[in-house]
């Protein structure tokens, strides 16, 4: 079976600065893919230019293909695009009230998704449509509130039964839980992977939280300046790192280590586009030799792999506890609903 999603040679560039470096990446129908790094490494740009996002000063080139989309979409009309966004592939953004019209009920925001796109005909069907994907994100009743009535978890909500609303055969979901307390990040975790379990929609997650991907995610990319410097099996990567980046990324994770200092890794994320020749974590790297001057090799399959001059020994890592603390049920509890009527009192308990 063919991958839902295939992204080869992606370059993302500014006037004369180059943001994303040539990006390889599939998501196969079902699989849940996450894609980790951090600020400042290109997932929510890599995002961007799948979606064709992207400002209008910043390029993208390359190739992206969708099951399902008989053509390019790097370089797509835009036309060509708004039939593809919210159809076949969906997107889960950062910041809800960003992504909802403040002027517009929820409910009919939900509607407006199926109507443009023609899965449901007529209005008052669509309405009747949204408000069944609000029950089934536990926001019975709230079909007539305003975003500005509701939590930041029931409107990050309103956004997943949006993106859901058309079975998209891609959901990529950028940090959709980082502004969230815990309690509710579980209920919309777990109401993401309820929608594309019961879609076989295939998943990209973009995240800074390691034991998320661990819970959510079957496979792994790790990005830094701009590249996936290591892919594989969520499991595998987080017990056995390769790429030195890798490895750091999973030291500063481990928070049960009480008994001596937290590691770090040194110095910062140099500014977008001036990330240094050769391997881009070089100049962070404590292995790092004048051989990192020159662009490492990928080692490994297509899936699965690291690029690293000078990689970490292939024995085990002394960081798993990231996989085994993620390993727990995503919580379903409930956050309480907003009125059905606009209401000066409609904010819940984790706005």
């Amino acid at each position: 079976m063919s991958d839902v999603l295939t992204v080869q040679g992606l370059t993302v560039s500014v006037r004369d600065k180059t943001l994303v470096h040539d990006v390889d990446l599939t998501v196969g129908p079902g699989e849940r893919v996450g894609l980790i790094g951090e600020s400042g490494s290109g997932k929510s740009l890599t995002a961007l230019a799948i979606l064709g996002l992207l400002p209008e000063d910043v390029h993208a080139r390359g190739s992206v293909r969708l099951t399902g989309v008989d053509h390019e979409l790097i370089g797509a009309a835009e036309r060509r695009l708004s039939r593809v966004r919210g159809r076949d592939l969906a997107m889960v953004f950062q910041e809800p009230m960003t992504a909802l019209n403040p002027t517009m009920r929820v409910g009919d925001q939900v509607a407006e998704a199926m109507l443009i796109h023609g899965t449901i005909s007529g209005r008052r069907a669509a309405r009747a449509a949204a408000s069944s994907l609000l029950d089934r994100v536990q926001l019975d009743g709230v079909a007539r509130a305003y975003p500005h009535q509701l939590s930041g978890g029931q409107r990050q909500r309103v956004v997943v039964a949006i993106a859901l609303a058309n079975d998209p055969a891609l959901l990529i979901c950028d940090e959709p839980t980082t502004a969230l307390d815990v309690t509710v990040q579980a209920m919309v975790l777990d109401l993401i992977m309820q929608g594309v379990t019961a879609r076989e929609s295939a998943l990209l997650f973009i995240t800074h939280d390691l034991a998320v991907v661990a819970t959510v995610c079957q496979r792994v990319l790790v990005m830094y300046g701009g590249r996936v410097v290591e892919s594989g099996p969520v499991e595998e990567v987080f017990t056995n790192p390769r790429h030195r980046y890798t490895q750091g990324l999973l030291a500063a994770s481990d928070l049960e280590s009480a008994d001596r200092r937290l590691p770090t890794i040194p110095g910062n994320v140099p500014p977008a586009g001036q990330f240094p020749d050769g391997c881009v974590f070089r100049t962070r790297c404590a292995h790092a030799t004048d051989l990192c001057a020159t662009l490492p090799p990928w080692t490994g399959t297509a899936s699965s792999g690291f690029a690293c001059h000078h990689p970490a020994d292939d024995r085990g890592s002394a960081v798993p506890r990231v996989v085994a603390s993620a390993r727990q049920p995503v919580s379903s509890t409930a956050e309480p609903a907003a009125p059905t009527e606009p209401s000066t009192s409609a904010e819940a308990s984790d706005a």
